[in-house]
């Protein structure tokens, strides 16, 4: 219970930030300034990692160094585009206050543009993902799962969200596949978000999910770990990790070139980075000390 209350307060709280600039200059003194909302491997330019944060877009180097490339605007929901290397959407606030719609950024982050305001909007999807079967088909959650089938220019409620939901990954094979990691379990839904059904860890909080290379499903189970299974036997999980200690992963990231190569984020600010898929961790730049 004291897990549950802990992942909802942070979320809660950070969520509620004042839209002040971050000026850090390094990962250590970013952590002090804002939150991160999403995390992605970066796919071209120098830097390793691309953190979507309360105050904008950071690019981290492996020295820990963090850069902000995008105006200062809260990216609540952030997800790379499979189809393009320095393609991004994204949704959440700008820094005048209201929702920011769905967005796009074609200069690996550094402008941005509203691509639709979604139904019943401006939207502001916290959670939200791009099909790697289909880069075309886009979900997102604002109230009730929503769903883009023409890569975000026009939007269409797909059906209600399953009850707890923390984050969502499309599936890498079937576009109308997606997962829910949810404050009752994992959930999938096979008809584009239409309908539910739960796939595993009933009555468990999964505090994240993401879809990656090789059909590989990851899941954050609190009291269990990390965890993976392949799409075509969802329900055979693999335990990876579970040696975080009270911190809590909220999102995670898989480098598509090198499915060995994660990293992740907690609820702490904490940015941490796996070399060999997922079993050991550690601080992100601590190499380089």
């Amino acid at each position: 219970m004291m897990l549950r209350l802990s992942l909802a307060f942070a979320i809660l709280v950070f969520a509620r930030l004042a839209a002040q600039p971050a000026t850090a200059e390094t990962l250590a003194e970013l952590a002090q300034q804002t939150h991160y909302h999403g995390i992605v491997v970066a796919r071209s330019g120098t830097a390793t990692l691309l953190l979507a944060s309360h105050d904008g877009l950071f690019a981290l180097d492996k020295d820990g160094t963090a850069t902000q490339v995008s105006p200062t605007q809260d990216f609540m929901g952030f997800s790379p585009d499979p189809a393009a290397a320095t393609s991004y959407y994204a949704s959440g606030h700008p820094a005048s206050g209201g929702n920011s719609g769905f967005l796009r950024s074609a200069d690996g982050g550094g402008t941005w543009k509203q691509l639709s305001p979604g139904t019943d909007g401006p939207v502001d999807f916290h959670q939200m993902d791009v099909s790697p079967a289909d880069p075309k088909t886009i979900y997102g959650s604002y109230g009730q799962i929503q769903v883009s089938r023409d890569g975000g220019s026009t939007w269409s409620i797909a059906g209600n969200a399953p009850s707890g939901l923390i984050a969502i990954a499309a599936s890498s094979v079937n576009a109308e596949r997606v997962y829910a990691a949810t404050e009752n379990g994992l959930y999938a839904s096979e008809d584009g978000g239409a309908s539910w059904t739960p796939v595993s860890f009933k009555g468990e909080v999964v505090s994240t999910v993401e879809v990656g290379p090789n059909k590989i499903v990851y899941a954050f189970v609190l009291g269990q770990g990390l965890m993976k299974a392949v799409e075509d036997d969802i329900g055979n999980w693999q335990p990876l990790s579970n040696e975080f200690g009270e911190a809590i992963p909220l999102h995670l990231a898989v480098d598509g070139k090198d499915d060995q190569h994660l990293a992740l984020t907690t609820q702490s600010n904490d940015v941490l980075e796996s070399l060999d898929g997922g079993k050991s961790w550690r601080p992100f730049g601590k190499s380089a000390e």
